[in-house]
C-alpha cells in the first residue's frame, strides 16, 4: 500500500467563465437542500447543503438516503465537460455541496458505495474558499494524515484504489469565514 492516496490536484482549472460569476450562478441557481444524516443512532441535518444532478438514471444512495438526480443545468453540462476532459473519465452526476463557511464540514467517510464501483473515479472541483480536505489510511493507523489545500477553481481528482484504503474529511475550521462550493463528479450504476 502506497503512503499516499492515488490523487491529482489541478490547482486551477482555466474555464470560459470567470470566478466569481460562476460561484454566484451555483449559490443562486442550484436547488439546495437541508437532508438528516443518521449517525450513532441520531438524526440531524448534515453540516453542509446539498443539491444532486445528473443523468436521469443516476441514482444515488448514502447515509441511507436515495437522491434522484435533477437534470442537468447548462452551467453544470459545461462544468461536466471540463473535468470529464481533464480526468480522462466519463461522469453522469454530480453531487453539490454548499459549505456556508469553516462550521460546516464534512467528517471522515469514503466514496464507497455500490454505485460508484470498486475502484471510481471521483473528480471535486472547488469554488470559493480555501479548505483543506484531509485524508486517512483505512488500514494502517501509522500512516500520517495527508492534508490537502483545495484553493478555489481546483480540481481534485481521486483514483483507483482511494476510496478502498483512505478515508477523507472537511474539518471544521474557525479561520474559514467565506462559503464554498464543491463540486463533485462521479459515475453511478443503477442497481
Amino acid at each position: 500500500m502506497s503512503n499516499y492516496p492515488n490523487i491529482e490536484l489541478i490547482d486551477r482549472l482555466e474555464l470560459d467563465i470567470d470566478e466569481s460569476s460562476l460561484f454566484v450562478t451555483l449559490f443562486e441557481g442550484l436547488v439546495w437542500r437541508d437532508e438528516p444524516i443518521t449517525m450513532f443512532g441520531k438524526t440531524m441535518l448534515q453540516p453542509r447543503r446539498v443539491a444532486w444532478y445528473g443523468d436521469e438514471d443516476a441514482c444515488y444512495t448514502y447515509s441511507g438516503i436515495e437522491h434522484r438526480p435533477l437534470p442537468w443545468t447548462p452551467t453544470l453540462q459545461y462544468l461536466r465537460h471540463v473535468v470529464e476532459d481533464r480526468a480522462g473519465a466519463v461522469f453522469n452526476s454530480v453531487l453539490c455541496n454548499l459549505y456556508r463557511d469553516g462550521r460546516d464540514s464534512m467528517g471522515y467517510h469514503s466514496d464507497d458505495e455500490p454505485e460508484l464501483g470498486r475502484d471510481p473515479v471521483i473528480a471535486s472541483l472547488s469554488i470559493g474558499a480555501e479548505r483543506a480536505l484531509h485524508f486517512r489510511s483505512r488500514v494502517d493507523p501509522d500512516i500520517p494524515t495527508v492534508k490537502i489545500v483545495l484553493p478555489s477553481m481546483s480540481l481534485l481528482i481521486m483514483r483507483g484504489t482511494t476510496q478502498q484504503l483512505w478515508k477523507h474529511a472537511l474539518p471544521k475550521t474557525a479561520r474559514c469565514k467565506s462559503p464554498r462550493i464543491n463540486l463533485t463528479f462521479r459515475a453511478v450504476t443503477s442497481r
